[in-house]
């Protein structure tokens, strides 16, 4: 199965060119899915199965299992459990809903899924969301710190203080589980993310923030598609200069990045004929995400060095700090903390440099954690 993340700046028209890549693989005989929030989907997607996230229907269901599980508790409070009718949905159920959906989509027999995301920074922040949520469980509820049930009430009273109720643990146990699913997903060498932008002053930011946040998460950005793109033969003064300016921005998009160009219809699309017109092919060889590779180096000069592909950084906006077995790295916007290599947990870190987007981290071996006789004398 092939899953596309479409995403953009804000008003290029990712929905159209989600939808309209869509409805011209299902014409080619493929079994396609298409996931989006978007009203007017539903009356244009034609042949195209389509998945709506639903979040105010996902958020009830969540809500009142997590109150049915906690019901001894809430007892002794004294509280009035809440009834489904009085429950609104709050900030952020979207996104969650989104990504169950994704994780449905991923279920499914699909040849080709289509999912329209927000735009990029907010979509690069979602794709973030299930690797960060599972290690904030991980922190907080280790799994190998819970107690047999029947040994639970006795080691409460050695303790001092209540441990935290079976019905948590298996709460998160559930939890981390979905979110494992999601982040397979995004993981998945056959899921990649698809960038539209409108030719402007904007488009070079977006895709350079696409790049950079895409490769932090080690995710393919296969296609930059340049959508609305004017004529430039045009006779007419002022419609040539605007021709020329965004041509202009082409060209810089061209420097880092291979385009696929849409023409601007003349008009707001209208109904599946337009919409086709939009479509983007499948790339000729699908884009594989930049490897983060850990080079060996201890013969010549006793070092490993990891490198972190980062097109677009700058040492301006970069910071990286070891914590145990984790490298805590920011850059730009985006932040990740990235479990190490099981070689590398062993060593030192002793310093890093920025090489034309290639981020070098040089670690040098611990010789009390590393067997006798491994490590190079340097």
């Amino acid at each position: 199965m092939r899953i596309i993340l479409v995403s953009g700046a804000g008003g290029a028209g990712r929905t159209c060119v989600a939808l309209g890549t869509a409805l011209a693989e299902a014409r080619a005989d493929r079994r396609v899915l298409l996931v989006s929030s978007d009203a007017t989907a539903e009356d244009t997607a034609g042949a195209v199965d389509l998945l709506v996230p639903a979040p105010a229907a996902d958020f009830r269901r969540e809500f009142l299992a997590l109150q049915a599980r906690s019901n001894a508790a809430l007892d002794l409070l004294g509280t009035t459990p809440f009834e489904d009718a009085e429950l609104t949905e709050l900030p952020g159920s979207t996104h969650f809903a989104l990504l169950r959906a994704l994780r449905d989509a991923a279920a499914g027999d699909w040849d080709l899924v289509i999912a329209e995301l927000p735009p990029v920074h907010e979509a690069l922040a979602l794709l973030a969301l299930p690797e960060q949520l599972r290690r904030y469980l991980r922190r907080l509820l280790p799994p190998e710190r819970q107690a047999a049930r029947a040994l639970r009430p006795m080691l409460a009273q050695l303790a001092g203080v209540p441990l935290p109720a079976q019905w948590l643990y298996e709460t998160t146990a559930r939890w981390e589980t979905e979110l494992a699913a999601v982040q397979d997903v995004v993981d998945a060498p056959s899921t990649s993310l698809r960038l539209v932008v409108e030719p402007g002053p904007a488009a070079a930011e977006a895709v350079r923030t696409a790049r950079l946040g895409a490769a932090l998460l080690g995710l393919a950005l296969d296609t930059v598609v340049a959508n609305r793109v004017l004529p430039a033969d045009s006779a007419d003064p002022w419609f040539a200069a605007l021709a020329a300016e965004q041509h202009g921005h082409l060209d810089t998009l061209r420097e880092t990045h291979a385009l696929h160009e849409l023409p601007h219809l003349g008009r707001s699309p209208r109904g599946p004929e337009d919409l086709v017109l939009l479509a983007v092919p499948e790339p000729a060889r699908p884009a594989a995400a930049p490897a983060w590779t850990v080079e060996d180096r201890r013969d010549e000069d006793g070092i490993l060095v990891w490198h972190v592909p980062l097109p677009g950084a700058v040492k301006d906006g970069l910071s990286l700090v070891r914590r145990g077995d984790e490298l805590l790295l920011a850059v730009g916007p985006f932040r990740r903390a990235v479990p190490l290599p099981a070689v590398l947990r062993r060593c030192a870190v002793t310093g890093a440099g920025l090489v034309d987007g290639d981020l070098r981290i040089r670690f040098t071996p611990d010789p009390g954690l590393w067997p006798a006789g491994r490590v190079p004398s340097t």
